[in-house]
């Protein structure tokens, strides 16, 4: 995925981004009727925008960053495989920061969605949340460590395992087969990075969500929160939700790397 000798840095961004954001754009358009299928079995496509309009960027922001940090660390002599791992690492890190705020807005809405008479809109309830807790991690940016740790993990792995392993596997001359092939090492790569980062997921779900008892804060910090349910709970608490994560993480993680590898290749050889 290397770009032509005389491409700038400009055109070369411009491409990950492109591509980057067409792979956010297709796994949400492909995967969105998992999420709505949990409640409804009716209008697969009701609510689409509001994902598009987050996942978009946020995807962009993922490959580009990703494409940015193996760059550097080329200047740097490690492996390929500690490479990988280390430019995902360092992709979901900087993803995380981005996106910490709205998912507070989002799971703040969700969660209290049946105490507003009337829904309140996204900018409306992120004011509120600014006003009465500020910017800082009992605010906006409440859950921040637990979303880097989520993001960080993810990455780490997802980005790691698919290029090690696809370097390993022998690339197939026949298109179908090599799409195949791709498409199941991107497979593995969103299951078993689900399966590694949930624990970070379920103690991001419990800081930024409604606290079990009113004006008590229990879950404060990322590993103080794990060791809370583990205790209270025991260890397949630190797993619920695995089974619907890997369901749309497994093949929306597949379909995003293939989207953003095909068309990057497209890019490069047309602009």
């Amino acid at each position: 995925m290397s770009a032509k000798p005389d491409a700038g840095f400009v055109k070369q961004a411009s491409r990950q981004i492109l591509a980057g954001g067409s792979a956010g754009l297709v796994e949400i358009c492909l995967m969105h009727p998992l999420d709505v299928v949990k409640t409804r079995l009716f209008g697969f496509y009701k609510g689409i925008l509001p994902p598009i309009l987050a996942e978009t960027p946020k995807r962009a922001v993922k490959f580009f960053t990703f494409e940015q940090y193996k760059k550097l660390l080329g200047y740097v002599s490690l492996s390929p495989a500690l490479t990988f791992a280390i430019a995902g690492l360092g992709s979901g890190l900087t993803e995380a920061i981005v996106v910490n705020p709205f998912e507070v807005v989002k799971v703040g809405l969700q969660a209290n969605r049946n105490k507003f008479t009337e829904q309140p809109s996204t900018m409306s309830y992120a004011r509120h949340i600014i006003k009465k807790e500020g910017l800082g991690l009992q605010g906006l940016n409440k859950g921040f460590t637990a979303t880097l740790g989520r993001h960080g993990v993810f990455n780490m792995v997802y980005f790691g395992f698919y290029y090690n392993v696809k370097n390993i596997i022998p690339v197939n001359k026949d298109p179908t087969l090599e799409f195949l092939r791709k498409f199941g090492i991107g497979l593995l790569s969103g299951t078993i990075a689900s399966v590694i980062n949930i624990p970070f997921d379920v103690a991001k779900s419990r800081i930024q969500g409604p606290q079990p008892v009113p004006g008590e804060i229990k879950y404060r910090t990322c590993f103080q929160t794990m060791a809370t349910v583990y205790r209270e709970e025991g260890i397949f608490a630190l797993y619920k939700g695995l089974l619907p994560k890997i369901m749309r993480l497994g093949p929306g993680g597949a379909v995003m790397l293939l989207v953003y590898e095909y068309t990057y290749s497209w890019l490069q050889e047309n602009w």
